[in-house]
């Protein structure tokens, strides 16, 4: 089944204060469609992970916000898109504890947990798009 885009907005990622811009946002939105406490925090929380990994490893990209109606149920996609330098082992990148960077190497499974769907793909040398569907319970 399609994704109907009720709203979308987009959010460039260049800095960390970008990073919270895009987590406000996100937020905003899924209180917007009646979302729940804790799946507004739970949107939240992914949207900055994965925005602070742009900001970290490819220092720039975008953030796309959209509503999304797909039958009679609402949610939000999120596509955080870069031109960095890639993932070279997304298998592994989607392990607890692995990092190839500063961080904890939670970042992307803790987004992938949180969500209700989430695709990563990634080339090395051309960039990384990360795509995670939360729907309202």
């Amino acid at each position: 089944m399609i994704d109907e885009i009720i709203a979308e907005t987009e959010i460039a990622i260049r800095q960390e204060t970008d990073v919270v811009v895009a987590s406000q946002q996100g937020r905003a939105l899924a209180a917007c469609l009646g979302m729940s406490p804790s799946s507004q925090t739970a949107v939240t929380i992914a949207i900055a992970e994965i925005a602070r990994n742009i900001v970290w490893y490819a220092w720039h990209g975008q953030i796309t916000l959209q509503a999304v109606r797909q039958g009679d149920r609402q949610g939000i996609v999120v596509r955080a898109t870069d031109a960095g330098p890639g993932i070279s082992d997304v298998g592994r990148a989607m392990q607890d504890g692995y990092s190839t960077g500063r961080g904890l190497g939670l970042g992307l499974p803790g987004a992938r947990r949180l969500m209700d769907e989430f695709e990563i793909v990634s080339e090395v040398g051309k960039g990384t798009l990360v795509t995670m569907k939360k729907w309202k319970a």
